[in-house]
């Protein structure tokens, strides 16, 4: 009698296969000579081949092993009556003809449950996203349970459905669990950026509401979200491939399920379940039904969280919205601005704020303050750069009466009459040596005493300092104190300079332009195109400062509904350095054209500048401003 493989259970069953080739490989893909539509299957799952002499089992590196006589093997020789186990599939080998009857008996339920118990099952996510009837299954038929298992999915996935929170969302899938899976364990864990890394998990023992954390197999958890396949194991002691795990081994671990939680090819993280009942069984049914509540659950957790991140991100922007300030700016960079603000207003830490000089380093300084908690104290401010050594230390500690020449009368200082409130120290890089370990005293002790006074005063301030200069640079120089430093730096921010945040230019220049049209009592309706494009392209070294002042002046001096370019300032207008060739070549053009249409209209005009103003449409002063800049008297010769 030829060999051959007779299927006593799964999708095969009854079906004799004969292996009189060479090599029969068994796997899920149909163009193999044995194909089993099984998920537990592999594409090519295992090879027998037939040499005449004997007939050996090799598995093929598959997903889930193959087993002969309930053990795992690699290369096996077959022997007449060896039973064969692939994925859900049992075969039983034959090569005689005298008991064939007797070996090839039905595999029962019991048989099939010892099998499970020493055996470790891996299912893809591809392969398996609902419950499936051909699995081994319980005391009911397996249609019953099938029905049972969708309505428990079904369950599920409407109760989650309208849950908000990531976290509410994970405890009831767990609570949910316990109703269908015969384990005492579970645990949703979630990774962060790094997928390697689990950094929450929310636990849950069966019929407890304690959700204290107690130890899992993060090796076999790792696996899982690694490899993207679910892990069933039953009797986990006598398993060799888990006796390095200490955690189920200290457990007394019988049978554990792992599933991932995979969305849009996303890792999210690991659905785990155990228990320590040795008669608690594990089947391939249960892996199927946890790993289709996986995918439900991923999606809606997903969702919950990014949720939650809108809810987060909505918060932030409300807080911005609601920061009252002066500053103009809906950039990216301003938007950084508004936040920092928001967080540190809430505290009393010393702020230092970092820019070149025009950046608006005192709005930040009053907005730090007039969001704080102590919004109704004085908020004082003073230069350090504006005075002299000994007018300074008297602007900021106060005097007493005859303390020195013309000291008629006590005078309070710019730190005393802050006291509850702010005191905004501006260009403190400035500050001489000497005021420096005085101001530190302040910082360390919260106490001054006055100039000529001996009596230490107590003071409740909270500082906020400025500095366009590199503090850096200058403690490594010996022009600033480093322990200051320390003190100032707790909490610091470097503004953008205008150029690097220009998409904030009109809004700037609309502000402006509102703010002195209605000071000066003139409409001005905005700006003409080719001041947009001057406005955007000029560096503004002095920055927002420079801005205001620029149009402060087109406004007041201005005659028209629009801002012109002659309204602006020649270092605006004539200055103005491309960074590209292409904008050289372009501003060429420009400047040939402008050369070519002045030398016309004054030709046109005979010679009257005020003539080819008007033909122009241009103040005659602008007009002798181009003629002198662009150097154009030659040419009128």
């Amino acid at each position: 009698m030829e060999p051959r493989l007779i299927a006593i259970a799964g999708p095969l069953k009854g079906t004799t296969i004969p292996l009189v080739s060479p090599e029969t490989v068994i796997g899920r893909d149909t163009g193999n000579a044995v194909a089993v539509n099984d998920p537990l299957v592999s594409r090519k799952h295992c090879s027998i081949r037939n040499t005449g002499d004997e007939v050996r089992l090799v598995d093929m590196d598959s997903l889930n092993g193959t087993y002969v006589n309930g053990e795992g093997v690699r290369d096996s020789v077959l022997r007449h009556g060896d039973r064969v186990k692939v994925g859900s599939s049992h075969f039983v080998f034959l090569v005689r003809d005298d008991d064939s009857e007797k070996t090839a008996v039905p595999l029962t339920d019991s048989f099939a449950g010892q099998l499970l118990t020493t055996v470790t099952v891996k299912v893809s996510s591809r392969d398996t996203i609902h419950p499936q009837p051909e699995a081994v299954s319980e005391s009911l038929p397996p249609n019953a349970r099938l029905a049972r298992d969708l309505a428990a999915l079904l369950r599920i996935s409407t109760a989650i459905n309208g849950i908000k929170k990531a976290e509410d969302l994970q405890r009831r899938v767990i609570e949910m669990m316990f109703d269908i899976l015969p384990v005492e364990r579970a645990a949703i864990l979630l990774t962060g950026q790094n997928a390697d890394e689990f950094i929450t998990g929310v636990y849950r023992h069966a019929g407890s509401a304690d959700g204290e954390p107690f130890r899992i197999s993060r090796t076999i958890a790792r696996q899982v979200m690694q490899d993207g396949v679910a892990v069933m194991a039953n009797d986990v002691l006598s398993e060799e491939q888990f006796h390095s795990a200490e955690s189920l081994v200290a457990s007394q671990i019988r049978a554990l399920l792992c599933v991932p939680l995979l969305v849009f090819e996303s890792k999210l993280g690991v659905i785990y379940t155990d228990t320590t009942r040795s008669s608690a069984l594990l089947d391939e049914h249960h892996l199927h039904l946890l790993t289709a509540i996986a995918s439900v659950t991923a999606v809606a957790l997903e969702h919950a969280r990014y949720v939650e991140w809108l809810e987060g991100e909505n918060r932030r922007l409300q807080e911005e919205i609601s920061i009252e300030h002066d500053m103009v700016g809906d950039s990216p960079r301003m938007h950084d601005v508004y936040q920092f603000i928001s967080k540190v207003a809430a505290t009393d830490s010393t702020v230092l704020i970092r820019g070149e000089s025009g950046t608006g380093k005192e709005l930040v300084a009053r907005a730090i303050h007039r969001n704080s908690k102590r919004a109704a104290k004085p908020f004082v401010a003073i230069n350090c750069a504006a005075l002299t050594e000994s007018l300074l230390e008297s602007e900021l500690f106060g005097h007493e009466r005859g303390a020195f020449t013309g000291a008629i009368a006590l005078k309070k200082g710019k730190i005393e009459v802050a006291d509850g409130g702010t005191l905004f120290l501006d260009e403190i890089g400035e500050l001489a040596q000497p005021l420096q370990a005085k101001l530190l005293r302040v910082l360390q002790e919260r106490e001054f005493e006055r100039v000529g006074g001996t009596r230490p005063i107590k003071v409740d301030i909270r500082l906020i300092t400025a500095s366009n200069r590199n503090l850096d640079e200058a403690v490594k120089q010996n022009l600033f104190r480093q322990d200051l430093f320390f003190r100032l730096n707790v909490v610091s921010i470097l503004l953008p300079p205008l150029r690097d945040r220009r998409e904030d230019i009109p809004l700037l220049t609309m502000h402006f332009i509102d703010k002195y049209s209605k000071q000066v009592n003139r409409t001005v309706l905005g700006i003409s195109p080719e001041v947009h494009m001057l406005l955007r392209q000029y560096d503004w070294p002095g920055n927002v400062r420079e801005l205001q002042n620029a149009l402060e002046r087109a406004v007041v001096l201005g005659s028209s509904e629009r801002i012109r370019a002659e309204d602006l300032p020649e270092s605006v207008v004539e200055t103005t350095a491309p960074s590209h060739a292409s904008q050289l070549r372009y501003h060429d053009a420009v400047n040939s054209v402008k050369r070519q249409l002045i030398l016309k209209a004054i030709e046109q005009a005979a010679g009257n500048f005020t003539e080819a103003a008007k033909l122009l449409d241009l103040h005659p002063n602008y007009l002798h401003r181009l003629v002198k800049n662009m150097d154009l008297r030659k040419d009128l010769r």
